[in-house]
């Protein structure tokens, strides 16, 4: 079957359709972006601004368009930290679904680890053993660890990349107080996920996701994306710490310029450097392999997996160790 997945993130709106059947490999056909930056059209109250709901109906009204024209069976739709955060997020989603008839539905911030975890335990396989991963976003980190598809332990911490570069910083580049305090607040923050973590094992490889972890991996030599999804790309600790220093009294408009780092997220490349910084050092982890597949992927492998009629009986919280609970279920979501 062909599956679209239309996910709302804090910085893009991304429509992702693929080719795919239960136990197959998805093979991607084409891949959209908007970039709305929707957590920075959130106002004092926390409520996403008019712009800004109008601009992700237009996204979304987009996006399904191309979905249909693309003959897609299915569309899985959802959002994540820029909508879960809104306060008039029920408004903006009922909205959304009137105009455009795709109902978004709002992941909690484990299911985007739990789902992201599945990705990438598909990726590596069995034989990798415990995994440790670490996702990025534009709005809040996620964590995974455990041996199966299902994680013994996940957490879901407002810690983002733009999140961090909108209330941290107010230099561009940052000065050198905004970023030691950065620091502290990173370390104080993920030390209790840091432990719950470790309470799952030692990983047997750790796992880094998302275009934070691409950008940097890059900026330290890993392969550019032009040489495939296959190619093993690895983070190390002490090629992180070398690259901060540098990137740090770099303003955006400068680190725009590097190979591997998108114009539109290069304000936010310091923040999430030190992110990705303090939770290697928190989790004790010196070299992260970087996946290709992520929370989208997941969502489209648990899709399939259910193709079976086993939806029917949602086994995630048996599954799951460390009583996380029932993994939020995905069904068609474009009513039109």
């Amino acid at each position: 079957m062909r599956l679209g997945v239309l996910d709302v993130g804090s910085n893009t709106v991304h429509l992702l359709v693929v080719d795919a059947h239960r136990g197959g490999h998805p093979t991607p056909m084409t891949s959209d972006k908007d970039e709305l930056r929707l957590a920075e059209n959130l106002d004092s109250a926390g409520r996403l601004t008019k712009a800004g709901a109008d601009s992700l109906v237009r996204a979304v009204h987009r996006a399904s368009a191309s979905a249909a024209e693309a003959r897609c069976d299915d569309l899985l739709a959802f959002a994540t930290s820029a909508l879960r955060d809104a306060t008039n997020s029920a408004a903006v989603l009922a909205r959304v679904r009137e105009e455009t008839g795709v109902a978004l539905q709002v992941l909690p911030g484990d299911d985007e680890a739990r789902y992201t975890f599945l990705a990438v335990r598909r990726w590596y396989g069995w034989s990798a053993g415990r995994l440790l991963v670490l996702d990025i976003g534009g709005g809040s980190l996620e964590l995974a660890a455990g041996r199966d598809e299902h994680p013994a332990a996940a957490a879901s911490l407002p810690l983002g990349a733009g999140r961090l570069t909108r209330e941290w910083f107010t230099g561009d580049p940052p000065t050198r107080k905004e970023i030691a305090a950065l620091r502290e607040k990173l370390d104080a923050d993920l030390a209790p996920a840091a432990r719950k973590l470790r309470r799952a094992g030692d990983p047997e490889l750790a796992v880094g996701t998302s275009k934070t972890f691409r950008s940097l991996a890059r900026l330290t030599g890993a392969a550019p994306s032009s040489a495939g999804p296959r190619v093993r790309r690895v983070l190390t600790d002490v090629g992180l710490r070398q690259l901060v220093a540098f990137i740090s009294r770099m303003s955006s408009a400068d680190l725009a310029e590097l190979e591997g780092v998108s114009p539109s997220r290069a304000h936010q490349l310091v923040a999430g450097a030190l992110v990705a910084e303090a939770a290697m050092r928190a989790l004790k982890v010196e070299n992260l392999d970087i996946c290709p597949w992520a929370l989208r992927e997941g969502v489209i492998l648990r899709r399939l997996d259910t193709l079976d009629g086993s939806a029917q009986k949602d086994r995630s919280a048996q599954d799951s160790p460390g009583s996380l609970g029932r993994l939020t279920p995905f069904e068609a979501r474009c009513t039109g």
